[in-house]
């Protein structure tokens, strides 16, 4: 890991914690409810949005495309820079430098296009007067595949009141088309773009979910798989129902 590679150095001064974003007290604080962040102290010097796994196409980020050793260089050089800082006893300048650094969340379902595996053009257009419920996932993501099962329980549920999207990232489309017949053939599957990924606020980690109302208002985002998941979203989705059909 980088920032343990740059802590390491400092040979007892600085001390590397990892801690789950669903457990940490500092995560909790800044409402990180995304991974990875990167804290010096109670700083949040890294957020999520800063790393983009999802394509090498992503300019958004500071250190993406974060698979180039290039990046790699920077984000250690960046991270040596503040944790010099914060010995030197400049932790509220750095407080203030990081802090100017705004959080992206989207507020609306986002103007997408995808190609679904079908060979079907989908775009947010297609799904305008329902409630939108979007999955980002991968193949080799273990916690994804009881969301997978479960989107065509919510397609049963609610029929056509709610539209299904599931994109993949970062896997291979043999292996997409695969797990993919093993669900639902109404959810529609597709293969995530960097595009897509941009436009849905620069996601960085699988699972994450969206649900967005009729109106195309953003009800509900859920990082990662906590265990109440479903629960959770199934409220979400009721809800989006109900206020958009006053």
């Amino acid at each position: 890991m980088l920032a343990k590679e740059v802590t390491s150095k400092y040979q007892g001064k600085v001390k590397f914690v990892s801690e789950n974003y669903g457990e940490s007290e500092l995560a909790k604080r800044f409402g990180v409810t995304r991974y990875p962040a990167v804290f010096v102290d109670d700083v949040l010097v890294a957020r999520p949005n800063d790393f983009g796994f999802f394509g090498e196409g992503q300019k958004s980020g500071r250190y993406t495309p974060f698979r180039d050793p290039k990046n790699h260089e920077k984000f250690k050089n960046d991270l040596n820079r503040m944790v010099e800082m914060a010995l030197a006893g400049r932790g509220e300048e750095l407080r203030a430098e990081r802090e100017s650094a705004p959080v992206q969340e989207i507020q609306a379902l986002p103007a997408f296009k995808v190609t679904d595996l079908e060979g079907k053009p989908l775009s947010a257009d297609d799904l305008k007067g329902r409630v939108v419920v979007v999955e980002f996932w991968a193949t080799w993501c273990p916690p994804c595949r009881s969301t997978l099962a479960w989107l065509g329980d919510v397609k049963k549920k609610h029929g056509d009141n709610v539209a299904v999207v599931a994109l993949a990232f970062e896997s291979e489309e043999a292996a997409v088309r695969q797990m993919a017949g093993e669900y639902s053939p109404e959810v529609r599957w597709a293969m995530g773009t960097p595009e897509s990924a941009q436009a849905f606020g620069d996601v960085v980690s699988v699972p994450t979910l969206f649900i967005f109302d009729r109106e195309g208002k953003t009800a509900s985002i859920i990082y990662g798989a906590p265990p109440d998941l479903h629960e959770t979203a199934e409220k979400a989705i009721v809800r989006a129902m109900n206020s958009s059909s006053d």
